[in-house]
């Protein structure tokens, strides 16, 4: 008998609107806590537990496309995302997990060859507002932050963010004082600075003096060594990738920005000093170097020489012995009157 009463299993759309109703009861109720408000939490974390499923699949079963389709489709339409993250303070640790995982899958999941994630994101971008502000909330923060990295997948999301005031931010939460904070939103900085591109090549040359004044003295000057690391490597990453080569030729031709790079040449670091040394090969390699340049390496001539002769990697590496050699040739063959 007990299976003539069995519950019949919910659709994708049952789930989608069934969560939608107890996300906008929790966002309207007080954060009074009572039997009932508790009831409708727990099976709130159940809903979302069972789209993260749908999903995901289980250890009993693969995702199934159809379902997954359906699922998507619906929870843009019922404008869920913005519930979720809206009320994503108001759930308890594991649903916002779920939460989380829930949101970075939604974002790669087509409906009819579209990803209708991207459709809707560019008609609520102020959602990217609540989460690049979610690195303000200790609690909120490496949830937000997953979340964001997952949006700015999309190329027109991720241009709102480098063109919006948020940019600023990053190199402040960057330098926040908890560690897991801090290295998640260098995550994100990252990942808007390296993913699209032409659109990164287009914020870099528009943006370029506040940019390159707030990275060299918030970031490549920054007391704290992991910091200073990080964003060596992030700036080699950037001068080196031929979608900015404009922007590599303008930065290599700046003598303030030679000497911080000699100065991290210095680092007792040996992983700070490889990753300067990428980009102050790009100021000796420079065919057009301005006369100032030409004279600071000159006069370095013999200090530069002696730190290039015990100059070694770990593990033996080809390619920077071959570049070291190049860059020891070329500042030793500079003649102070030289002119590109």
């Amino acid at each position: 008998m007990k299976s003539l009463f069995k519950s019949k299993p919910k659709t994708p759309a049952d789930l989608v609107l069934q969560a939608g109703d107890l996300l906008t009861y929790l966002d309207r109720s007080s954060g009074t806590r009572d039997s009932k408000r508790e009831e409708k939490m727990t099976e709130l974390s159940k809903l979302i537990r069972e789209i993260k499923s749908t999903l995901y699949g289980n250890s009993e079963a693969e995702p199934v496309s159809e379902a997954c389709a359906q699922l998507t489709q619906e929870f843009f339409r019922e404008n869920m995302l913005r519930l979720l993250i809206v009320c994503l303070p108001k759930l308890s640790l594991e649903t916002r997990k779920d939460a989380t995982q829930v949101v970075a899958n939604l974002q790669r999941q087509q409906v009819q060859s579209r990803l209708i994630s991207c459709d809707y994101l560019e008609k609520n971008l102020d959602l990217l507002d609540i989460l690049v502000a979610g690195y303000e909330n200790p609690e909120m923060s490496l949830h937000y932050g997953a979340m964001l990295r997952d949006c700015i997948r999309h190329q027109s999301v991720a241009r709102y963010v480098l063109e919006s005031e948020h940019m600023k931010k990053f190199f402040d939460y960057i330098q926040l004082p908890n560690f897991d904070i801090s290295a998640d939103a260098a995550a994100t900085f990252k990942e808007l600075l390296t993913r699209h591109k032409s659109t990164v090549a287009e914020f870099l040359s528009k943006n370029y003096d506040w940019f390159f004044a707030e990275y060299n003295s918030k970031l490549l000057e920054s007391p704290n060594y992991i910091t200073r690391r990080q964003a060596v490597k992030l700036l080699g990453d950037m001068l080196l990738d031929r979608s900015n080569s404009a922007v590599m030729t303008r930065y290599v031709s700046s003598r303030d920005n030679l000497r911080i790079l000699m100065n991290l040449l210095r680092e007792s670091s040996k992983s700070i000093q490889i990753e300067a040394f990428h980009v102050f090969k790009l100021f000796v390699a420079n065919q057009q170097k301005p006369p100032d340049i030409i004279s600071i390496l000159v006069a370095n001539r013999s200090k530069l020489l002696r730190l290039f002769a015990d100059f070694k990697t770990e593990k033996e590496d080809e390619q920077f012995e071959a570049d070291k050699a190049q860059v020891v040739r070329e500042i030793a063959a500079l003649e102070q009157g030289d002119r590109p």
